[in-house]
This record gives C-alpha cells, sequence and structure tokens, in this order.
C-alpha cells in the first residue's frame, strides 16, 4: 500500500548518507593535461579517422619491390624508433598506438618526428600495429623506413669517371650482416670512394642497422645492388677496372700491390667464409691483409677500412 514504511529496503528519506572523499580525483581532475595532441591523435578528430583507414590500409598492404627499390622495413620498440630518429635513418611514417601512456620515449619520438618535418604521424589501434609487426612488442611505436632507392653497379663507376677520377669501388661477396655493410659504407665516405655493391640475394642490404652504423654517410655514398655479382665485375674489368679480391690464403700481400693506385673494385667476402668460388676466379689479383698478430681473419668491415687507407694513401 502507498505509504507502507514496513515495507523492506524503502528508503523513507531525501537525505543522503555521509559523503566520502573523492580520493583526490576532483584535484587531478583540475590538472593540466599538457600540450593539445596533433590532430592525427585527437579521438573523433576527422584527421584521426583518415589516419586510422590509412593505417588499416597500410598494414594490410604488403611492401613491393620494384625495380631498384629495396623493401619497406619497420622499426618497432620505443628504444629503437627513438635511436632511428635520433640517427637520421630515412623514415616516411610514425605509427603511434592509440591511448599510449606517454612517457619520455614517446614525448621525444613525437618531438623529433616533428622537428625533422616530411615524416607523416598515424594513431592506429593496438590490432593494427600488432598485424603490422607480425606480433612483436612494439611498445605502441612502429617507425615505417622507406625503401632505399639502390644504384646500378655501372652508375659508381661512370660517375667517378665524370668528376675526372679513378673508380675506387668496393663489392661485398656474401656479408650479411647490416652493421658491416653500415661500416664498409662508412670507411668509403672516409677514404673518398665512390660507391658499395652488394648481391641482390643472400646478402645485407640498406636497412635501418645499416643507415644507423654508417653515421649518416649513407646519404652521400651510393650502394649500389647487382643481380649477378660476378657478371658486375667482369662488366667493370670490361670498363678498365682491376678487379682485387680480398683472400686470407692469397701469395701477394697488401702492401705489394700496385693497382690500389687506378681505377680498382676491392672485394671483401664474409668473415667465416671469404670469397665464392666464382667471385674468387673473377677477380684479377687475389690479395691478403698481413696480421702479425696472429688473427685467423678480420671482419668485412675492419678489412674494408684497412684496403681503403692503403687505397688512399697510395694515390695521395
Amino acid at each position: 500500500m502507498a505509504g507502507n514504511s514496513q515495507r523492506r529496503n524503502r528508503r523513507t528519506s531525501n537525505k543522503k548518507g555521509a559523503q566520502i572523499g573523492s580520493g583526490g580525483k576532483r584535484r587531478r581532475g583540475l590538472e593540466g593535461k599538457g600540450p593539445t595532441p596533433p590532430a592525427e591523435m585527437r579521438k573523433g578528430h576527422k584527421k584521426n579517422r583518415v589516419a586510422g583507414a590509412q593505417a588499416r590500409a597500410a598494414a594490410r598492404k604488403p611492401a613491393q619491390r620494384r625495380g631498384g627499390k629495396g623493401t619497406s622495413e619497420l622499426v618497432v620498440g620505443r628504444n629503437p624508433v627513438v635511436e632511428a630518429l635520433r640517427e637520421d635513418v630515412p623514415a616516411k611514417t610514425l605509427y603511434v598506438q592509440q591511448f599510449i601512456d606517454n612517457d619520455e620515449r614517446v614525448r621525444e619520438v613525437l618531438q623529433l618526428a616533428a622537428d625533422r618535418g616530411g615524416v607523416n604521424l598515424m594513431e592506429a589501434p593496438r590490432a593494427e600495429l600488432d598485424r603490422m609487426t607480425n606480433g612483436l612488442n612494439h611498445q605502441g611505436l612502429v617507425l615505417q623506413v622507406p625503401p632505399y632507392e639502390y644504384a646500378h653497379p655501372e652508375d659508381l663507376a661512370a660517375a667517378a669517371y665524370d668528376n675526372g677520377e679513378e673508380p675506387l669501388i668496393v663489392a661485398l661477396d656474401g656479408v650479411t650482416d647490416p652493421r658491416n655493410l653500415g661500416a664498409v659504407v662508412r670507411s668509403v665516405a672516409a677514404f673518398g670512394g665512390h660507391g658499395v655493391v652488394v648481391p641482390e640475394r643472400r646478402a645485407a642490404g640498406m636497412t635501418a642497422g645499416a643507415w644507423k652504423t654508417s653515421a649518416g654517410t649513407a646519404a652521400r655514398t651510393p650502394v649500389a645492388r647487382a643481380t649477378n655479382l660476378t657478371r658486375a665485375l667482369e662488366g667493370y674489368q670490361k670498363a678498365g677496372l682491376t678487379v682485387v679480391g680480398l683472400a686470407a690464403d692469397a701469395e701477394t700481400e697488401l702492401g705489394d700491390l700496385a693497382a690500389l693506385d687506378g681505377p680498382v673494385v676491392i672485394v671483401v667476402g664474409s668473415e667465416g667464409k671469404g670469397l665464392s668460388r666464382l667471385v674468387g676466379e673473377t677477380c684479377d689479383i687475389l690479395v691478403r691483409i698481413p696480421m702479425p698478430g696472429g688473427a685467423e681473419s678480420l671482419n668485412a668491415g675492419v678489412a674494408t677500412g684497412v684496403v681503403l687507407y692503403e687505397a688512399a694513401r697510395s694515390r695521395a
């Protein structure tokens, strides 16, 4: 019945009970939330919706090889992305996870990308980043490195001749560590070389790791990619270059080689296997680096630096 106050749990007063403190929520609500994020990262903004759609499309579309270009590469994780942007690794798009924890590294990444310019900023759901990275621990940050535009092997010698210089080129045979490739590029730049040639298959390419190791010299030292390294070396021979291969068991020592002051291609193999049979047979001469300390071999980056120093000294 109406007005029956004996019913269980019936409230007979409009007064509320004792109020408990907010636990600091009201105070935190008055605090500033930092600078306004870019439009691409503001939920509900038109640019945010467009960026999300583009990120989903990019995640579904595989990278393709075209002509002399490599493939797109993804740098994954907060520390790797920070380091890549610090070292001026070419970057095309920065993907940032929605509702990411805005820690110091994230703020630095966003600042570096903004300062550089030309880097597209896209916000994407975690599921899309998981799909893009095949489940790697991306920590909410993924940097897309554009395909490297390789030169043609013939272009390296032609550019040297056009400048009135004797070509000094390094070819790598079976070197699979991108850091070694980056170190070789750096040495070529330091000693006045005209470029590096790498095989298209079973060899390191110009990845983000190679860019970082080159310490920025990859921006001015061309790297060419050869479909067949042996045929590329034969082409250099027809153009008047001497092909010199490094081999630990060669009879001729580096100091006795007179060809370094002319047009030359220095061929360096992997630390373990050295030169492949066909490449070794194609070389005009094989030389070894004397190592009185007893070491059996040097890695490709160090060996190349030694030979290039000797070449620069001979040419001077």
